[in-house]
């Protein structure tokens, strides 16, 4: 785990979560599918391309994943998405919290700092991710999804992280005041482009060179020292 940029500790006040790979256990979900779907033109889903897609808005990145992959003479950028979704719905019911999820909401929630999602996840989607975990959802103060009215563009845009900050009570808040958790690389760019302060926690194959845009980079929720930036710290922290 690294230790966060000077500029950033001790100015905290808010927090911005993503929620696909960061808080819920769903980016497998995504790969698992589109692997089946490569798998008829024989080809393979590897992490490069995962990375260009990944935090995108659902079209911006199938075009991604037809032109990359070399398919799209045969299947276009909206079949795919037609071909995707059917599998993925039966999918998202099940999803998981990652590892320290819980536990930094409910702390920070405790601890009366406001917190927010802002995630490139469609409402039907959303509903159907975060069906299982309701009630932590319902500890932030508010979600935005990638079909609001206000994200014009998707990460690496910083639309979605700019219009969660303009929610906050007396939003919107001084971005250098703000910290964004993120796993995706586009999703740490559209909050450095903000001017928010992000910690990364990649899923571990992606590569390394993705990795040089954050603050702070750890290998889980689990890791994160919030005193480092100037928040409450844990109860249990020794």
């Amino acid at each position: 785990m690294s230790t966060p940029a000077t500029a950033g500790r001790g100015s905290i006040t808010h927090v911005i979560f993503d929620m696909d790979g960061l808080l819920l256990d769903t980016e497998k979900f995504y790969t698992e599918v589109q692997e089946i779907i490569l798998a008829r033109f024989n080809k393979t889903f590897d992490w490069s391309l995962k990375a260009k897609m990944m935090g995108r808005k659902a079209i911006e990145a199938a075009r991604i994943f037809v032109d990359e992959s070399g398919i799209s003479d045969s299947l276009s950028a909206e079949d795919f998405l037609v071909e995707r979704e059917s599998m993925l719905q039966e999918l998202f019911p099940t999803s998981e919290l990652m590892p320290g999820a819980s536990r930094l909401i409910k702390h920070l929630h405790a601890k009366n700092i406001p917190i927010c999602v802002a995630t490139g996840t469609h409402t039907r989607h959303f509903d159907l991710k975060t069906q299982r975990h309701k009630e932590l959802f319902s500890l932030m103060h508010h979600i935005v999804r990638g079909d609001d009215p206000e994200v014009k563009q998707g990460k690496p845009a910083p639309d979605g992280f700019l219009a969660a900050s303009r929610r906050f009570k007396d939003g919107p808040v001084d971005p250098q005041k703000v910290l964004v958790f993120e796993d995706a690389p586009s999703g740490v760019l559209a909050a450095k482009n903000a001017g928010m302060n992000v910690v990364m926690v990649p899923d571990p194959r992606l590569d390394i060179s993705h990795q040089d845009v954050a603050d702070q980079i750890m290998t889980s929720l689990l890791d994160f020292k919030p005193e480092e930036w100037g928040l409450p710290p844990f109860e249990d922290s020794n």
